[in-house]
């Protein structure tokens, strides 16, 4: 247990970004399974706007540190790219 007061300040802060990277990062993770599920069904005009909303919540993650710059990006690119191929079936 922490002793000092500086130590339990940092506790706290701990316990209160934890909440918040965890609530984003969900965040993140149900806009991207919009997209997907939009793809799954075959509805690419939904998939698009999916994709449309999705991407500023992946980036917003990026700056707050909770993904990576590159895994975001592969994954809208993989998307963007699935979304794509809709059309092409």
């Amino acid at each position: 247990m922490a002793n000092t007061a500086s130590a339990r300040k940092r506790i706290r802060q701990i316990a209160v970004r934890t909440d918040r990277n965890a609530a984003r990062r969900s965040r993140m993770r149900t806009f991207i399974k919009k997209v997907e599920t939009a793809i799954a069904a075959g509805d690419k005009a939904a998939a698009v706007e999916a994709l449309r909303l999705a991407q500023p919540e992946a980036q917003r993650a990026v700056t707050k540190g909770i993904a990576h710059l590159n895994t975001v990006a592969r994954k809208i690119s993989r998307l963007s790219a699935r979304i794509k191929a809709i059309a092409a079936v």
